[in-house]
């Protein structure tokens, strides 16, 4: 097991990666920049992240039982769960108890905004949409027994859409309105997803009301705590906390097994060519405008193999329904007990690979777990896929193959979508996420040697120097 060593641009203290079954045995390298093999990172000028404390605990025998025992484990101190939120906040935990308190206050940036629920005038940049809309608020009011008095922000939203809030009369609870301009997004395929999540008996908001014209929509209230709030609130040094997330995962996971059983004959088909236009935000966004870098004729031809590499490797993987957005700010508590969580933002649902929804939940841009807790969740999930008769690979060291090459695809594209969202739509606050994004990519690119060219792209364009690490 090794010890953490380098910083990586971030700040946050990296460890060397475990080795899953059906991969190769690793051999130590030593080297800089350019040299072959994947390294751990070291920000030039030093960084300014924090060590995380080691412990030492019992090891989780589940997941030390997928690595190899020649020197190869999951990352972290033995048996130790390190859990990182993106804004800096770390906890070192074993189970059932940890050594290491986390800071009290903390808040992860990129999450919801906590006063999103106080009354008041709505801002309209279209004097004539906003008349549309408040013609179009008195009547579906007068139907639904609501008070337009009480409108007000529900959330922010990446895209053109924005979502409100109201009440009911008589304490009747609350609904949502979504304003999604025709010209910019089309809500078809929300109302389609929704229905076959529903049907499937998964906890999607209802359609109470749809101007399709107009773009306005009348939804049910799946609440205002999503997975993320809920996760930033736990006290994640103890055990109470632990296991509240472990059973909010765990739900999850669940809730995703089910949406996979789902036919998925009416969504679009998440083939190479929706994946590499989806690759290509990470050069033109990332890489040029956010960066203001400009690639060499062999960084061109290195990334274009990286790209035909990591198309290969996903698209050979059977498809299943992919909500394509499964992740801490789009999962709601259930308003009941028993029942599974919330889910939004789903209209962009594809038939495509198993592994990315799994790893939209496990490597969120948002919220960071230590691989070892990320395995032990992957295997729960690929052993209820395996029950269920969902198709994923006999043998998971195969199956989490799959799963860090789905994410490589994922991570490349956010750092372009984040990049693309701050320096076209003006929304910087997805700017902040960009280093666990990054750290995502180049955790894979720095574990596979046939990505070496890729891991030192990222570190070039981010400042970063290779000091030590593997070749897989």
């Amino acid at each position: 097991m090794g010890r953490p060593t380098g910083q990586d641009q971030a700040g946050a203290h990296r460890q060397r990666p475990g080795l899953p079954q059906g991969q190769a045995q690793p051999t130590r390298q030593q080297g800089r920049a350019g040299s072959r093999g994947a390294v751990e990172p070291e920000v030039r000028g030093g960084g300014r992240g924090s060590q995380l404390r080691e412990g030492r605990a019992t090891p989780l025998a589940r997941i030390v039982r997928l690595f190899h025992a020649a020197g190869a484990g999951p990352s972290g101190p033995t048996g130790a769960l390190a859990v990182h939120l993106s804004d800096g906040l770390r906890a070192l935990a074993s189970l059932p108890e940890s050594s290491v308190a986390a800071p009290s206050g903390a808040t992860a940036p990129g999450s919801a905004p906590a006063a999103l629920s106080a009354a008041g005038p709505i801002p309209w940049a279209d004097a004539a949409r906003h008349a549309e809309f408040d013609a179009w608020l008195a009547t579906v009011s007068a139907t639904h027994g609501l008070q337009p008095a009480t409108l007000r922000p529900a959330s922010a939203d990446a895209s053109f859409r924005r979502y409100f809030r109201l009440d009911r009369s008589e304490g009747a609870g609350s609904l949502i309105v979504m304003d999604a301009p025709p010209a910019q997004e089309n809500c078809q395929p929300f109302v389609q997803v929704a229905g076959l999540l529903g049907a499937a008996g998964l906890s999607a908001p209802q359609v109470l009301a749809w101007d399709e014209a107009r773009g306005f929509m009348l939804l049910s209230d799946l609440g205002e705590r999503t997975y993320l709030a809920e996760l930033q609130s736990l006290d994640l040094s103890g055990g109470a906390g632990l296991k509240r997330a472990d059973g909010l995962y765990r739900d999850a996971i669940d809730a995703l097994i089910r949406l996979q059983g789902i036919a998925a004959t009416a969504v679009p088909a998440y083939d190479s060519e929706r994946m590499r236009r989806e690759l290509d935000l990470f050069p033109e966004w990332y890489v040029e405008r956010h960066c203001a870098a400009t690639l060499t004729e062999r960084e061109q031809q290195q990334l274009e193999r990286a790209f035909g590499q990591i198309l290969q490797v996903c698209q050979a993987q059977p498809a299943v329904l992919v909500h394509r957005d499964y992740h801490s700010r789009n999962l709601m508590l259930p308003l009941a007990d028993g029942a599974g969580p919330g889910l939004l933002d789903f209209q962009d649902a594809v038939a495509g690979p198993a592994s990315y929804d799994l790893v939209s939940l496990l490597r969120d841009a948002y919220i960071e777990w230590d691989e070892a807790i990320q395995i032990d969740w992957a295997v729960r999930y690929w052993e209820r896929a395996r029950k269920a008769g969902l198709p994923v690979a006999d043998d998971f060291g195969s199956f989490w193959r799959d799963f860090e090459w789905m994410g490589l695809q994922r991570h490349l594209k956010v750092l372009g979508i984040f990049a693309r969202l701050s320096h076209r739509d003006g929304k910087d606050g997805y700017l902040k996420d960009l280093p666990l994004v990054w750290r995502y990519a180049h955790h894979v690119a720095m574990r596979c040697s046939v990505l070496t060219p890729l891991a030192r792209l990222l570190e070039r364009l981010e400042d970063v120097r290779a000091r030590d690490g593997y070749t897989f």
